[in-house]
């Protein structure tokens, strides 16, 4: 029960809403998955979580394929060479001042998706979440701070502090805005302490985090698909 489309030049997987497939005019989530992952790999949540009645998500999938027949799936590229070196190392992944090449065209991609949906779906921004997991949560932060529309709540499920030049300043302009961030202190993609610097960013700036530190790695576990389906509920309008 699911439909696949392509909104601005990404493909987009619908499900929920009144038919399985996106149907209807109930609250919209939008989640992105991370670096190497499936283009479907969070399409599960949208049975798993417990959301408002009706509600409708969408699961863009990344424009670049990693592995040719295997389906990983990117946002942008990633400097594996100073990955493996840092955790070869044991030295902190330290993404905050980074910004990612690729991070502005994938950044305009998901912009020109969310100008476009209004013209293929009922959208009201009001009662819309959008985020990712990853590299996801990380491209759907920025997206946040360089839109003008009203969401009504931003998904972090194990991001980073990135491009921190950048983002410090954007980020009272959301002051107010829901947000539901988790991450596993046993993380050694994304490191736990970047986590709780993103977090504290935020919390400075205003806007209204919702932590969920968990025991484990980079993942989403049960008890956080538990707490995101309370907070679409409360953020995206109840029931």
């Amino acid at each position: 029960m699911m439909r696949v489309e392509r909104v601005a030049r990404l493909v987009v997987r619908c499900a929920g809403g009144t038919d399985g497939k996106g149907g209807g005019d109930g609250p919209l989530v939008i989640l992105l998955h991370g670096f190497g992952a499936p283009g479907d790999d969070l399409v599960s949540l949208s049975e798993a979580l417990d959301a408002p009645s009706g509600t409708r998500f969408l699961f863009p999938e990344g424009p670049l394929s990693l592995n040719p027949g295997f389906g990983g799936r990117a946002w942008w590229p990633i400097d594996m060479a100073r990955f493996q070196a840092d955790r070869a190392a044991g030295r902190i992944r330290d993404l905050s001042h980074v910004i990612p090449r690729g991070l502005a065209p994938a950044r305009e991609q998901v912009l020109t998706l969310l100008a476009e949906l209004p013209r293929r779906l009922h959208v009201d921004y009001t009662r819309t979440v959008i985020g990712g997991f990853s590299q996801g949560a990380m491209l759907s932060c920025d997206v946040v701070l360089r839109s003008a529309h009203p969401f009504a709540g931003l998904v972090e499920l194990s991001g980073t502090l990135l491009a921190k030049p950048e983002w410090a300043p954007l980020l009272p302009t959301r002051k107010g805005l829901p947000v539901f961030q988790s991450h596993g202190s046993h993380d050694d993609v994304l490191p736990y302490l970047m986590a709780e610097r993103l977090r504290d960013a935020m919390q400075q700036a205003g806007l209204a985090v919702e932590w969920h530190g968990f025991r484990g790695g980079h993942e989403i576990p049960p008890p956080v698909v538990v707490r995101l389906g309370s907070f679409l509920r409360t953020a995206a309008g109840g029931r």
